[in-house]
């Protein structure tokens, strides 16, 4: 199975916009936020103690997934400013690379002589992150100095963990740099670089040079507890977790390692089914931004940090891969359109780490004010920087990259995942997408070129209940197998109409979840909805929904986005503290809005999960 690259794709419409905001607000925010912090001239490797702005051991990392971003902006819109900041980066680089092409901010200027001593100090993470920005750079623009840098770093990592086995422990506590090195491998095709990946996938839980992280007594949190191939639970930090899948995903496809596929597909399974949020949503523990029991989804607590959700997607696309089913195209788009989407303001220029499926303020503030418990409630507000800013380059780099999930190829079939108004050119076939999706589920799919006697795969979403298809202005009615319909393409151009029907869903949540017992969660297709106070005279502890929503949809320019009108209705409070029941309910009409656009008209309390009307 092939990936079509973004590289190959025109995205316009609703994700043209998208596109275009995070080229113009939000990388350059992102940009500013970080000199200002002293992260890019950080790598000019002349801080000294005694300096401000003392480097940080993941500084190198929130570099590296900005010029990744930038480097893919480049390749549809060139900008010659852009490259010269790039350069001037890849220049410090090349000037403070050791000898034995070691690279790393923190430990060349702050604690030289630990390198590789410290498990948790994210050096081969920093290490992934470079090697990836440096393979996009080199996409860009052909530039080839920072991917020699990359590369001389990578032969010294092999000669120290691999071939000499010196370093102070055997595998990152951090995962990422095993995606990386696959992903640089098939780039150069230089076989050294697949042999560290699969040494370090491989070594993993497996050995007895490491040691714990973060002050943890177990392996769980840097998911070290056991072989890979024995996993099946997905357990500890979900960011450090879902890349080691991706990675995992990665070397099963290419050593077609049943057994690592497995362990892959059980963990997806765990993770889909019993770990994560309506919103796409993972790691619901604030201790250890991790995975933690089965069901446990709290939605004021949810941690449910932008990265995993990120981490998420690029997992379930890497699974497409491996096993085309629509499970991992629904949860990709779950997690895109609700949990990623949030992450970033409708503006471009504010971030969230954390997305919460709930906010109380007045609980909040009695929490502070009367309560014992030390609660750490997810913010309110989004920021423009945060001391730990993986998320915002993180975001960025996959905005411009998310063409990347729109379709694969084999050798007799083109299976499209997502829709999006665009047109790609690969393989001698052009596809042409004509539709409005997400925001309406029409879409028209012309197909031309050398397509004659294959097969054409659509996807039918997960929360598409009915949907209508003509071919060449022909209704038809083929079967759905794991979630895709296939078009034979007898000749060499094709015309394709898909009718997704789009309407309001009350969802209902697992029994086992326990305080969503008895509420409901509103989808419109991928979309899922919420409540803001600022919408609504009540309080949202007084409303609940009617089982027939009779909703009305409207586009409304502000969110870029449709909100929804529903029917509802309000218990309003009486006198004194109780009462015997009464059903006394007052209809009304209510507005909700997109999960991902709340919180972008100041602070307000916010639900996803909501009453139902009895």
């Amino acid at each position: 199975m092939q990936q079509i690259s973004f590289e190959n794709i025109d995205l316009g419409g609703f994700w043209e916009t998208k596109q275009n905001t995070n080229r113009d607000v939000t990388m350059p925010v992102i940009y500013k936020q970080f000199y200002d912090s002293g992260r890019v001239t950080a790598f000019a490797c002349d801080w000294k103690p005694g300096d401000e702005k003392k480097p940080h051991y993941f500084w190198d990392s929130d570099i590296a997934k900005w010029i990744e971003g930038v480097s893919y902006s480049l390749i549809n819109a060139p900008d010659e400013s852009l490259e010269e900041v790039i350069d001037i980066i890849v220049d410090w680089i090349y000037d403070n690379q050791f000898i034995d092409g070691y690279f790393n901010i923190y430990f060349t200027v702050c604690e030289p002589t630990k390198r590789f001593t410290n498990r948790d100090a994210h050096e081969l993470y920093c290490a992934g992150h470079l090697i990836e920005a440096a393979i996009a750079y080199h996409k860009a623009t052909g530039k080839s100095k920072f991917l020699r840098c990359m590369e001389k770093y990578v032969l010294h990592i092999k000669d120290v963990f691999m071939d000499k086995y010196i370093a102070d422990f055997a595998t990152p506590g951090h995962e990422e740099i095993e995606l990386a090195l696959i992903k640089l491998w098939e780039y150069t095709d230089k076989l050294e670089y697949l042999k560290l990946a699969r040494y370090f996938i491989n070594l993993r839980g497996n050995n007895e040079k490491d040691k714990p992280v973060y002050n943890h007594t177990d392996f769980t949190y840097e998911q070290s507890h056991e072989p890979v191939r024995e996993m099946k639970s997905a357990i500890g930090h979900a960011v450090r977790a879902e890349y080691l899948y991706c990675a995992m995903a990665d070397l099963a496809r290419i050593d077609n390692d049943e057994e690592l596929k497995n362990a892959c597909k059980a963990l997806f399974s765990d993770i889909a089914n019993k770990k994560m949020y309506i919103t796409g949503g993972v790691g619901s523990g604030i201790l250890g931004e991790c995975f933690t029991e089965e069901y446990d989804l709290p939605n004021q607590f949810a941690y449910s940090e932008s990265c995993a959700g990120i981490a998420l997607a690029l997992f379930a696309k890497r699974m497409n891969l491996l096993d085309v089913n629509s499970i991992y195209d629904d949860v990709a788009e779950r997690v895109i359109y609700n949990n990623i989407f949030a992450s970033c303001s409708i503006s471009g220029r504010e971030f969230f780490y954390t997305n919460p499926l709930e906010i109380n303020l007045k609980e909040r503030r009695l929490t502070q004010k009367y309560r014992m418990e030390n609660q750490n409630f997810p913010a309110t507000e989004r920021q423009a920087l945060f001391d730990c800013s993986c998320c915002p380059p993180n975001f960025a780099r996959f905005i411009e990259s998310f063409g990347d999930f729109l379709y694969t190829q084999d050798d007799d079939t083109v299976y499209i995942h997502h829709y999006a108004k665009s047109s790609a050119a690969f393989n001698g076939i052009k596809i042409k997408q004509t539709t409005d999706y997400p925001l309406k589920g029409k879409i028209k799919i012309a197909i031309s070129g050398k397509c004659e006697n294959k097969k054409i795969a659509l996807r039918i979403p997960g929360w598409c209940q009915k949907y209508t298809v003509t071919v060449d202005k022909k209704a038809v009615k083929p079967k759905v197998t794991d979630g895709f319909i296939y078009i034979k393409c007898e000749g060499k151009k094709l015309s394709i109409e898909l009718d997704l029907e789009m309407k309001a869903v009350l969802n209902e949540a697992n029994p086992l979840i326990d305080q969503n017992f008895g509420r409901v969660a509103v989808s419109y297709g991928p979309f899922i909805y919420c409540l803001e106070d600022i919408d609504t005279d009540y309080k949202i502890s007084e409303i609940s929904l009617s089982k027939t929503l009779n909703e009305t949809i409207k586009y409304v320019e502000f969110f870029k986005a449709n909100i929804m009108e529903v029917d509802a209705f309000v218990t309003e409070t009486f006198e004194g503290l109780y009462r015997p029941l009464k059903n006394t309910k007052k209809p009304i009409r209510l507005m909700l809005v997109p999960y991902y656009t709340f919180a972008n008209r100041g602070e307000a309390d916010m639900a996803v999960w909501l009453k139902l009307a009895r």
